[in-house]
């Protein structure tokens, strides 16, 4: 069973906290997806000279396909704002019906509250987390839920 993680991959430090969460995921007994490792960067495949149409829709075709295959997707929702892209990957996962699982660290929220925005609070079927422990514990109760163990 395979899991897709959604998560903003733009500096050091994301890439290598998407590396921290692919291996709790992992630990919950999921094989990963993840998007920075199994299906590249576009700007660093455009600055070595490939054409950027080209390499955002190969991107874009992979990761979507990967989103439908997937029977679990787990979404790093930290920063001032959720990532755009792994947004749009939620709302995909939820219209087809897969698990969807949230971890968030950053404390900041919606307009102050514990909340974010409705869209993906409620897109969240599986539940929230806040810790890495806790994630790995969520997931592993999804996996014996979708094995039917």
């Amino acid at each position: 069973m395979k899991a897709y993680i959604a998560a903003p991959l733009f500096n050091d430090a994301e890439k290598a906290f998407n590396l921290t969460v692919d291996e709790a995921v992992r630990g919950a007994g999921f094989g990963t997806f993840l998007p920075q490792r199994d299906g590249g960067e576009a700007a660093p495949l455009v600055r070595m000279g490939m054409n950027e149409h080209e390499v955002r829709r190969r991107l874009f075709d992979l990761d979507t396909a990967a989103v439908a295959e997937c029977a679990v997707l787990v979404m790093v929702v930290d920063g001032r704002v959720p990532d755009e892209g792994a947004c749009v990957e939620l709302g995909m996962a939820h219209a087809l019906g897969k698990v969807c699982v949230g971890l968030q660290t950053d404390s900041r929220r919606f307009g102050g509250t514990d909340s974010n925005n409705l869209m993906v609070d409620y897109a969240l079927t599986g539940g929230m987390v806040r810790t890495l422990p806790d994630l790995t514990a969520l997931l592993r109760d999804v996996f014996r839920t979708l094995a039917g163990t």
